[in-house]
């Protein structure tokens, strides 16, 4: 890449992050749009060159289908920081930031917890060989954020370039004997106690699984292959469901458990 166009990529990234930081909106995006997910990656890891925290897991995400061909992906990923994880322990209601003005919303979400280190080097993966690194499976919530109100419509590179539109992870309870129980869990999402949007594993391309598999290979690529202890939100279940501030969601798991969670303005 030459001189000029790292310039480019590292201001862009600069002003996301700064976005991110200071939870002040964006009008639209920083800078020429980057047309392929290679671009918007090497964006993504400039702004993790500077963000001050470290990464507790990723998130997946689909690519829309009238892209995949041309993006010639149908997934991308964004990382979930430390700070931004939060435990469900009780029938409480959890807060977790938004940022207003900007995009937020909830997502039921599979999350598995890794177990042991992915190999380096290895970027061919079975769904037998990617289980064997999970530790666990949890019923979560992600809770995706930008400053850009606009993200998604932008498309899949912009929301790679942002941290893959993350916010944070809510964890909730694990689901025992998961690679047999996970197919049929039920899973509903209601806002304000309006349900939004109902699934279940197989609302997933391939499943959580063909998630996980994609993330190891994706990651691997990028030189940063999965960790033991680190989460994956494998994606979304029952849809992607705006919130605002003040409002509250609660994401049910049949017989595994719900969540309860609350917007509030970062």
């Amino acid at each position: 890449m030459d001189t000029a166009r790292l310039a480019t990529t590292e201001g862009i990234a600069a002003t996301l992050v700064a976005a991110r930081q200071a939870r002040r909106p964006l009008d639209g995006f920083p800078g020429v749009m980057p047309t392929t997910m290679a671009e918007a990656y090497r964006i993504q890891d400039a702004g993790l060159s500077i963000w001050p925290d470290e990464i507790a897991g990723w998130k997946i995400g689909l690519v829309g289908q009238h892209l995949r061909q041309t993006l010639k992906a149908e997934r991308l990923s964004g990382p979930i920081f430390r700070k931004d994880v939060r435990t469900a322990t009780s029938s409480a209601v959890l807060a977790f930031p938004v940022f207003v003005g900007g995009f937020a919303a909830v997502e039921g979400e599979f999350v598995f917890r890794m177990g042991e280190d992915a190999p380096a080097g290895k970027t061919d993966w079975t769904n037998d060989e990617a289980a064997a690194l999970v530790a666990a499976l949890h019923i979560g919530v992600e809770t995706a954020g930008s400053p850009m109100r606009m993200i998604n419509d932008l498309g899949p590179t912009v929301v790679g370039s942002d941290f893959g539109n993350n916010f944070g992870v809510i964890v909730g309870p694990e689901i025992a004997d998961w690679r047999a129980r996970m197919e049929g869990v039920a899973v509903t999402t209601a806002i304000e106690g309006q349900v939004v949007g109902t699934g279940g594993a197989n609302s997933i391309p391939g499943g959580p699984l063909a998630g996980l598999r994609f993330l190891l290979t994706h990651l691997a690529e990028r030189g940063r292959p999965l960790r033991k202890g680190q989460l994956v939100s494998s994606g979304a279940i029952t849809g992607v469901h705006d919130i605002l501030a003040g409002q509250s969601a609660v994401i049910t798991f049949e017989g595994c458990g719900a969540i309860a969670c609350k917007a509030v303005a970062a």
